[in-house]
């Protein structure tokens, strides 16, 4: 791997920068995920929704002055660009992001109310980065990578280090797995810390690029399919530097979940914690619900953000309401 793939260190000094950005999070007990202990990791309440503003925090911050007066650009699923977009705002920094034709309307109207340029262009995230590289060579712009990073990486991994502080029994951690800047960054925390924890990547059925070319044993790429884990779509690039290696190095297993065990996770949390989650972000509680995995030890749930589709949401209130319906019906 690269002479600056980060480590615990870089971890460490990711989270000084991202101070005053991002927040820590909490966790909660669900003791009806499993026999054993069970904490769920909120990152949804990061002030854009998700962890992704973890990494955006720790680039941009690095950013020397010059840089930043030319601006920044990112290619997103949603999330990410979004998180860019806020930490641009906050730092006076001017902001373009590119988005496919994909991603879901509620991600490209909270964009447009972030105030960034928007690029709505290609048909995956494969092809707005290529707009976004092309930004970068005409306008002398930053690229803000979604994932493969080594800022960006180290930023997400904040997110290993307070989880440690906040569960030091923990003996595994589930957590999301995309392109792998939120599984390295973890993953990379906890395993240089304490190499028995296992963290175990959580992905969809639908064109699971990162699992695709870890069992192929180098990056490939793969059409997206659609999928209620929309924010877990893209490829991890064929010329992949960082995150693919460090995935490969200390994920100790991957599982994918089909659609309909994707939206039993987010009726879960929506039914037993109030929680909204998008699809992306249930995938842990969804792997424990459908027995995928059966953990032996204390366990914590990296949930990594609430920007569900309002259409999404109002079908899971109708299922809830159905099902309360029926269990307070008469006998």
């Amino acid at each position: 791997m690269p002479a600056d793939v980060p480590h615990l260190a870089d971890i460490g000094r990711a989270a000084e920068r991202i101070r005053g950005i991002a927040t820590r999070t909490p966790i909660v007990d669900s003791p009806d995920l499993a026999e054993v202990a069970v904490s769920l990791k909120l990152e949804t309440i990061q002030p854009t929704g998700s962890f992704k503003i973890r990494g955006a925090a720790s680039r941009i911050r690095s950013l020397p002055e010059s840089d930043r007066a030319r601006g920044v650009v990112t290619a997103s699923t949603g999330n990410h660009g979004r998180a860019v977009a806020h930490v641009a705002r906050s730092l006076g920094i001017e902001a373009t992001v590119c988005v496919s034709e994909g991603v879901p309307a509620g991600k490209v109207a909270a964009l447009e109310a972030l105030g960034c340029e928007l690029v709505v262009d290609g048909a995956s995230q494969s092809e707005a980065l290529v707009n976004a590289h092309r930004l970068v060579s005409d306008r002398g712009m930053t690229l803000i990578h979604p994932f493969d990073d080594p800022d960006v990486i180290a930023g997400q991994g904040t997110i290993g280090i307070e989880l440690l502080d906040q569960v030091p029994d923990v003996t595994t951690v589930l957590v999301p797995l995309s392109g792998g800047g939120l599984a390295a960054g973890v993953a990379t925390a906890i395993k240089e810390t304490d190499p028995t924890i296992r963290v175990i990547g959580i992905s969809m059925q639908r064109s699971a690029v990162m699992a695709a070319s870890l069992a192929a044993g180098e990056p490939v790429d793969m059409p997206e399919r659609p999928t209620l884990a929309d924010s877990l779509q893209g490829g991890i690039g064929l010329d992949n530097r960082y995150t693919f290696g460090i995935v490969q190095q200390h994920i100790d297993e991957v599982v994918l979940l089909d659609e309909r065990e994707i939206w039993q996770a987010m009726l879960f949390a929506l039914q037993h914690h109030r929680l909204v989650l998008e699809g992306g972000a249930a995938v842990g509680i969804g792997a424990l619900l459908a027995g995928k995995v059966v953990p032996t030890g204390p366990t914590a749930v990296i949930c990594t953000g609430s920007n569900v589709e309002p259409r999404h949401l109002a079908e899971l209130a109708d299922e809830l309401s159905a099902a309360a319906r029926r269990d307070n019906g008469p006998d």
